[in-house]
């Protein structure tokens, strides 16, 4: 699980996140496009974990009047750590499912074990 091809994997991840979020920094349209609405979920998500009744996450207990509720400090931390933990696991999915072939029978292989855990 905390393997150095699975910390890859996460960082291959953020990067392409961070990759297909860029051109709406220069090109604001960009991001009403369907695939800015699919980049907005992990933002958008923090309104559905209020709505579930987690406390705390947006400001003014979300009674905003007209508006949407920024996220407090708490809520913040909260999405990161969410969304951070959703995509190590993901990363460690994507990890285990595509290991090499060398390390695969090597696993397979009773003779390559050792003699406490070949039994």
């Amino acid at each position: 699980m905390f393997q150095q091809r699975t910390f890859k994997f996460l960082v291959a991840l953020i990067g392409l996140f961070l990759l297909l979020a860029s051109p709406g920094l220069i090109w604001p349209g960009y991001l009403d496009s369907p695939l800015g609405l699919a980049l907005a979920i992990p933002y958008l998500s923090i309104y559905l974990f209020h709505q579930i009744g987690i406390p705390g996450l947006l400001q003014n207990n979300g009674a905003c009047g007209w508006g949407w509720c920024a996220p407090t400090a708490f809520g913040w931390g909260f999405l990161a750590m969410f969304w951070l933990s959703v995509t190590w696991l993901l990363a460690w999915g994507l990890s285990s499912l595509s290991r090499p072939a060398v390390e695969a029978d090597q696993a397979n292989c009773p003779a390559t074990q050792p003699d406490d855990q070949a039994h």
